[in-house]
């Protein structure tokens, strides 16, 4: 499946990245939800003044057959804290579209939240910690085999996060079809020592019904 990732200056924060490379002042949102509508799956940050104008915009671009996107929220613990705001934003909202329904699997069974400190040393303002990230992914219920388009690759550390994402979930994956099989051996020799001792039973009772007689 196509997968995308949007993330996007927020609405209102374009100029903290006008030294960029690839700065184009404000991002339409309304453009951007129609793009990404178009894929089988997708991620969208954005800011929790902003939520309102963001999800109004992807709701007003989503195709009438699809589900709204889910808001799930990226809590931190250790946020940047500025002069004169008493209260702190320390969370930030993602839209999300899934790929695929969710599953309860060992790989994972993901909240509606994470906790998770933001980055430092970055190089750019707003880069997503990896473990976000790796988050996402599985909320998104992406597979190994799917693509994924960065939209907004700023450092790559979201392009980063999915090769290491696809390597944890690709050996998992194998290690739980070992597991599976390994299962069934044990179910199939379990049911083995059931019959035999199933039909020992029988024999004894058979046999102690003969004495009887």
């Amino acid at each position: 499946m196509r997968l995308a990732y949007a993330d996007p200056p927020y609405p209102g924060q374009s100029h903290l990245y006008r030294d960029h490379p690839d700065y184009g002042g404000e991002v339409d949102h309304a453009e951007l939800a129609g793009r990404l509508w178009a894929y089988d799956g997708w991620v969208l940050h954005t800011s929790s003044p902003a939520l309102g104008v963001v999800l109004a915009a992807v709701e007003s671009a989503r195709p009438a057959e699809l589900p709204s996107a889910r808001v799930l929220a990226w809590v931190k613990p250790f946020a940047a804290f500025k002069a004169n705001i008493p209260v702190a934003y320390a969370w930030e909202p993602v839209l999300v579209r899934p790929a695929r329904p969710a599953v309860v699997s060992p790989r994972s069974v993901s909240r509606d939240w994470l906790a998770e400190p933001i980055t430092l040393g970055r190089g750019l303002a707003g880069a997503k910690p990896a473990a976000v990230c790796r988050w996402l992914f599985d909320v998104l219920g992406a597979d190994p085999a799917d693509t994924l388009d960065d939209l907004y690759p700023g450092t790559g550390a979201v392009a980063a996060a999915w090769d290491d994402w696809r390597g944890r979930a690709a050996t998992l994956g194998d290690q739980l079809t070992i597991d599976g099989e390994l299962a069934a051996v044990s179910v199939a020799a379990e049911m083995d020592c059931d019959a035999v001792a199933a039909e020992n039973r029988d024999d004894q009772d058979q046999g102690e019904g003969d004495g009887r007689d």
